[in-house]
């Protein structure tokens, strides 16, 4: 499955900003779905995950009750909504799918990734 993320963008500290990734070349359902960011110098890390029917979703802690996470399996996507973000929100955003049904807040269980889109969040 191919993967394009979009809706990246600078904004103000308190700002929303919502992410948007679209799936293509597979049966989008059966993926499960996660967000990443990666921050200058520091290691890609987990942000929200949503299983295939989006029955099951999961936060990192640092963005729980700020951001959402949604998938449309008619149109293949999968969203984030970003609120109330903070200066430490800022770093590269990455989509990924994953075949697995298990440990999907982990890294290492996806083998599909986006090519990331850039959040600025100015204080």
């Amino acid at each position: 499955v191919q993967l394009q993320a979009c809706g990246g963008g600078l904004v103000q500290a308190g700002g929303s900003l919502r992410l948007s990734c679209a799936a293509s070349g597979g049966v989008f359902s059966r993926f499960g779905m996660g967000w990443f960011r990666q921050a200058p110098g520091k290691e890609r890390e987990f942000v929200a995950a949503t299983s295939r029917s989006g029955g099951t979703i999961y936060y990192a802690d640092s963005v729980k009750g700020r951001f959402t996470i949604s998938r449309d399996n008619a149109k293949k996507t999968v969203a984030l909504q970003m609120n109330s973000l903070k200066p430490e929100d800022t770093a590269i955003y990455y989509c990924a799918a994953t075949t697995a049904t298990w440990a999907i807040a982990d890294r290492e269980t996806y083998d599909n990734w986006g090519q990331g889109t850039q959040v600025t969040v100015s204080s």
